[in-house]
């Protein structure tokens, strides 16, 4: 599903301040450079996901994009972003590099250390977010393929530049059910494309086996909610066997189902403590992370903690 936005939806005075909280609380906290005339402002957004990866196509004019170290240091989730010029031309600059992108070209940088594109004749781009975490690569191979111009010169890069322009331009790739299909084969070719602007084809196979039990657990949280999370479906989901699984993640004594019923119970018990929360039944916050029967989540829930969900919220909620 894709969600369109256009700055014109909103009033002259307000214009500025509604395209700032569009990116911001959609795509990434930025400055943006904006013309004080409102009638300027000219911005369009097209917002989908594929799984975690989040496509964005973005048409405005020129501007100027910059993350401050401010915003820089406050990022608890850190994120790559590719740039895909569409049109015209840009530039990036992170880490003391400064990349030119004309048509078809790429770029990546992160969300951890500031950054400034500057789109000095307009705007016209293909942007994919992607959490660090799943791009499977140490910090400083990230931190080296940052602002580096990718694209026809490199045969991977040229594919993925061909791939990914195809999927931010065909409604039937971003259906949910294509889309979300798509998501780890995306992840798969970027990663590849990375390792192999920086010469170094070991990279991407070490950095997936060191950083597996990190990216299993995040498929855990992420799929809490899911009453369906078993091994099994983890392990396909990364490629690997139940019998690989249960030891990578017992290398730091770490047991499945221990685990997800744990951050299980605490997603409830931090829900059923939000004081808008007390319209939901108990049942139904059960459901959403995962416990489809009501009676068996009374009872773990108070092996847990001492007191029913119900006690719990009480407790919370009435002070």
């Amino acid at each position: 599903m894709t969600t369109l936005w256009s700055a014109a939806e909103a009033p002259g005075a307000d214009r500025a301040a509604a395209v700032r909280e569009a990116v911001g609380s959609n795509v990434v906290r930025v400055d943006i450079d904006l013309p004080d005339d409102p009638d300027r402002i000219d911005v369009e957004l097209a917002l989908s996901d594929a799984g975690p990866v989040q496509v964005l196509t973005v048409r405005s004019m020129a501007t100027t994009v910059t993350r401050c170290p401010r915003l820089a240091r406050d990022d608890s989730e850190p994120q790559l972003f590719l740039t895909l010029q569409a049109r015209g031309a840009s530039g990036m600059a992170q880490h003391g590099r400064y990349a030119q992108l004309r048509r078809g070209q790429f770029a990546v940088y992160t969300t951890t250390s500031p950054y400034t594109l500057t789109f000095d004749h307009g705007l016209d781009a293909h942007f994919f977010r992607i959490p660090v975490a799943e791009v499977a690569l140490p910090p400083s191979a990230v931190q080296e393929a940052s602002a580096r111009t990718l694209g026809a010169n490199d045969p991977v890069a040229a594919l993925a530049s061909s791939y990914l322009r195809r999927l931010a331009v065909s409604p039937g790739l971003r259906s949910r059910a294509v889309a979300d299909s798509l998501a780890q084969p995306t992840i798969d070719l970027v990663r590849a494309a990375l390792v192999s602007s920086l010469g170094d084809p070991g990279l991407g196979k070490e950095s997936l086996e060191s950083t597996l039990e990190m990216r299993l657990l995040e498929h855990m949280r992420a799929h809490l909610g899911d009453s369906r999370l078993s091994p099994r479906r983890v392990a396909e989901a990364h490629s690997i066997s139940v019998r690989h699984l249960y030891t990578v993640l017992g290398r730091s004594g770490i047991t499945f189902g221990e685990w997800v019923r744990t951050h299980r119970l605490e997603a409830c018990r931090g829900e059923l403590a939000r004081p808008h929360a007390r319209a939901r039944t108990i049942a139904s916050v059960a459901r959403q992370w995962g416990f489809p029967d009501a009676t068996h989540f009374s009872r773990v829930f108070r092996e847990a903690y001492g007191m029913t969900p119900r006690e719990w919220r009480s407790l919370r909620t009435d002070r």
